[in-house]
């Protein structure tokens, strides 16, 4: 590691951050992370290497040398997964789950162990959904630990409800029952997460989200990516049953001092061209469409045909984003039908990685056609733009059910892939017109706009997520004093401490 490139004061406690490799888990951590930063942390932030590859190429503030947040400051140390590049087995996380945790909880102890010889031992490890393990590594460490939620509240509390057998959920005998979870509206069987269905296609998922539950109680907190305002009454009744913090939303960025650097973990450089086309656009006139990153692999050609038929008959200037397709993958890229974008002609853009938050904040934007992934979500609502929600599976479907028929933000294009159909053009251009002019749009604009002025309030100095996130620096503030007073971190204190460290690296030859 080169020298720091700011003085960063010893007595800052330490946050060691540990996100599931994937875009989706990445990019809520590393914006806790620099909201708890922005209030005076030293923060590092750790993935994979695979990941740390893309994330350094996109910004050149990734480092491994502090830069400066607010009032802290923030670093990467990135682990090599130990599996080749472009190793197909990455997409199976039956197999990718345990590797990572093997891998894991042998080099996580190596740096903390480094750092800590370098005068900046470690105090709390959090994490993010799939990676359980950490919250038992931080207990062999003697180390307390955090957990980011990063789906709505809503889907925490259906997970939980699941998990302990609360209330009935669809089964096999019974495959199409509705689910009554208390707080919650109504959820019809295709507006649950899909992955508790009992004939889910990805079983494997519903291990991996599940696995967190087990360990619940080991973290001291739980965060998520959602505000009290939003999620009011089941905020109230999840924490009820389990004490759970919103803190969102995260995107939001903190009020930076002057030289504060801008640090991102996008996968790849966005086209910021595309937002100075967007100026030339008229306020409130343009459709931006965008499936995430993992969607777009299970979306079919003839589904990309006929949303871009779809779009051409509403006559709807547009923003699309098309993601090349991962090449491990082994999938055919997507392409826009012969003479598309020709006929569009300036009314129309599209781009491989856009700046979404810019983009969903300019005046231009009239509508959000969306995936519904929460990061996605969050965006688009905390930004007040309406959506035409067109989930796929997992927590997609229950965000499209709440920005559609409670948020009074959307309208529903897709159920999901329980509808086991291709969403036809004429449909895609009836939602498109009826989001984008008329009484239903300015309702759903006037909506948007009032959790935007919420959201605003919550992250304010001394808003409802303000105050959380204060709070739960606070504590690490105060647990990392007894950490360093018991000598926890210290690599010449604490006995178990270090002989974990030490015991793995001989086990493992090193």
């Amino acid at each position: 590691m080169g020298s720091d490139s700011h003085e960063v004061p010893n007595q800052l406690a330490h946050v060691f951050m540990i996100s599931f490799p994937s875009q989706g888990h990445i990019n809520p951590l590393l914006r806790l992370g620099k909201r708890i930063a922005s209030k005076g942390l030293l923060v590092t932030f750790s993935t994979t290497e695979n990941c740390g590859q893309a994330i350094r190429t996109s910004n050149d503030a990734v480092s491994d040398r502090p830069v400066p947040v607010g009032d802290g400051f923030i670093r990467f140390e990135f682990f090599d997964d130990e599996w080749p590049d472009g190793d197909p087995r990455r997409h199976d996380l039956d197999q990718y789950l345990p590797q990572l945790e093997l891998v894991g909880r042998r080099r996580v102890p190596q740096i903390l162990d480094r750092l800590a010889r370098e005068g900046r031992p470690v105090s709390c490890l959090v994490n993010n959904p799939f990676i359980p393990w950490v919250s038992d590594l931080a207990e062999e460490l003697g180390l307390p630990s955090a957990m980011l939620w990063v789906q709505s509240c809503a889907c925490f509390l259906a997970y939980y409800c699941y998990h302990h057998q609360l209330v009935p959920f669809p089964s096999e005998n019974a495959p199409y029952i509705d689910v009554q979870i208390p707080s919650l509206p109504l959820l019809k069987w295709d507006e649950i997460p899909t992955f508790l269905y009992p004939t889910t296609p990805y079983p494997f998922l519903r291990r991996a989200i599940l696995g967190q539950y087990a360990n619940l109680r080991k973290p001291f907190c739980i965060l998520a990516d959602t505000f009290s305002e939003l999620e009011a009454e089941t905020v109230a009744y999840t924490n009820a049953l389990f004490p759970i913090k919103p803190v969102g939303p995260l995107f939001k960025d903190p009020k930076l001092r002057p030289g504060s650097v801008q640090v991102r973990a996008d996968p790849m450089r966005a086209d910021q061209e595309c937002l100075r086309w967007l100026d030339g656009r008229p306020d409130g006139s343009v459709v931006y469409i965008s499936f995430g990153t993992v969607v777009p692999q299970f979306m079919k050609q003839e589904q990309i045909d006929e949303i871009a038929a779809g779009v051409a008959a509403a006559g709807v200037s547009f923003l699309w984003v098309m993601k090349p397709l991962p090449a491990d993958t082994g999938l055919p890229q997507h392409k826009l039908p012969d003479g598309f974008l020709e006929k569009a002609g300036d009314n129309g853009k599209v781009v491989q990685f856009s700046p979404q938050e810019q983009v969903l904040a300019h005046p231009a934007i009239a509508c959000f056609v969306t995936h519904c992934g929460w990061n996605s979500t969050m965006e688009a609502l905390t930004s007040g733009v309406p959506v035409v929600a067109f989930p796929m599976w997992g927590d997609q479907v229950t965000d499209a059910k709440f920005l559609c028929d409670v948020f009074g933000v959307g309208i529903q294009l897709s159920r999901g892939e329980q509808e086991k159909r291709t969403i036809p053009s004429d449909e895609v251009e009836k939602c498109l017109r009826e989001a984008t002019t008329g009484p239903r749009a300015a309702q759903m604009k006037k909506n948007a706009l009032k959790w935007k002025a919420a959201a605003e309030r919550a992250i304010a100095d001394g808003g409802s997520s303000d105050q959380n996130i204060q709070d739960f620096v606070d504590e690490v503030r105060r647990r990392s004093k007894i950490v360093l007073a018991n000598g926890n971190g210290n690599a010449n204190g604490n006995a178990k401490y270090n002989g974990n460290i030490i015991g793995e690296a001989i086990a493992n030859g090193h």
